[in-house]
């Protein structure tokens, strides 16, 4: 299957560039988010799309595709936000066709709240979105639904990351038959990989280290999860000025080097790779990034066969959140929208499991096969404008 649509743009103010790419339609519709990283690349947007499509099925939205967009361009930048603006703006036309755009690796949700209104523009809706009376009252509760606090988080900052803490417990469950006590390293400390360290704490799981774009901290007896929240810099890194005595501080590149049980990739794509691969050892995977195994890796992973939970069965928290919220399907509460996630995700994880027990298969073929996305072939728009 190929993608529907690929459009490239190339800013007028600035080096950056970017391009969307809608790998597939349901009833009209796509969504996915817009990252913002040096490093992006027109093939990582097409695989990072296509990983939507597979995500919005496993999530169970059964009415959306999925789609993604990429930035080349340093999210640190003081002109970053005006980057996305123009980014948005670019891409417009599609958005008021209900392209569901939102935040990713380098950008921020509010950002998007923000430059919409700037432009005029609706939150992202189709004109049946529009006109739904259920998806009118659904909409209006994401807004609100998005900054209600959980944890010490906010809904938004915590669905992804308690949902890929979730998939980890659940795996760990099934192969162990007790929760908690293993060691896990995370790597990655944005808002996916801080809440998810967060939440596999509160499981009773230690966490011995973290990564993130600056330092990998090492602590055997378990890092202080919520005092590294806590003195989070500006760009969400870890700050070494707070670390205790005990903390060993290494190169973020040998965050596979730390011996643990579970093993849990939460930023970027393709960290695991051919070179580096072989470092897993028995580890528990569990993907918190999107497409953080490369297909030479993963070639690897299958011929072992290894227990692992793909990233569109354990990251898919925000995308069940937006599309049950939209719908009405879920209590219209932090705590409701976190449970939902939750009996999604764990359910996921039991079938997928429970299918490799029985037929020896790799998880990633069953999850692959189980989830494979729709093709529409009738494209009769309609703006909600």
């Amino acid at each position: 299957m190929k993608p529907y649509a690929i459009v490239e743009w190339n800013d007028t103010k600035s080096e950056a560039k970017g391009w969307l790419c809608v790998y597939n339609l349901v009833e009209h519709y796509s969504g996915g988010g817009v990252r913002m990283h040096p490093s992006v690349t027109k093939e990582e947007v097409i695989r990072l799309a296509k990983m939507m499509a597979y995500k919005y099925n496993a999530a169970g939205a059964d009415d959306c595709g999925g789609m993604k967009a990429g930035i080349v361009y340093d999210s640190k930048a003081p002109d970053a936000y005006e980057v996305l603006k123009r980014f948005i703006q670019a891409i417009r036309p599609y958005v008021d066709l209900g392209l569901g755009i939102g935040a990713d690796l380098g950008t921020k949700g509010p950002d998007f709240y923000k430059i919409f209104e700037e432009l005029g523009m609706r939150v992202p809706a189709t004109k049946t979105h529009c006109e739904d009376p259920v998806c009118i009252k659904g909409r209006e509760q994401i807004p609100i639904l998005v900054d209600a606090m959980i944890d010490g988080f906010t809904l938004n900052d915590a669905m992804t990351g308690y949902g890929v803490a979730f998939a980890a417990d659940e795996a760990w469950r099934i192969r162990h038959r007790e929760a908690g006590g293993a060691r896990v390293v995370i790597q990655g400390f944005g808002c996916v990989g801080a809440s998810c360290a967060a939440k596999m704490k509160q499981l009773g799981y230690t966490v011995i280290g973290i990564a993130d774009a600056q330092n990998l901290a090492v602590c055997e007896d378990g890092l202080d999860v919520a005092e590294l929240i806590a003195h989070k810099n500006q760009y969400g890194e870890m700050d070494p000025a707070y670390f205790p005595e005990n903390y060993a501080v290494r190169p973020n590149t040998e965050w596979l080097d730390v011996d643990c049980d579970i093993l849990i990739p939460a930023a970027l794509e393709d960290v695991i790779n051919a070179g580096n691969v072989d470092l897993l050892g028995d580890k528990l995977l569990v993907e918190g990034a999107n497409i953080p195994v490369s297909a030479e890796a993963d070639d690897i992973l299958r011929k072992r066969n290894v227990d692992m939970v793909p990233d569109f069965i354990a990251n898919v928290g925000a995308i069940r959140f937006f599309s049950r919220c939209r719908r009405c399907q879920i209590e219209f509460t932090a705590e409701g929208a976190i449970r939902d996630i939750e009996q999604g995700v764990r359910d996921n994880v039991r079938m997928l499991f429970a299918e490799k027990d029985e037929t020896g298969r790799y998880i990633r073929d069953i999850a692959f096969e189980r989830f494979e996305p729709t093709i529409q072939t009738d494209f009769e728009f309609t703006s909600n404008r």
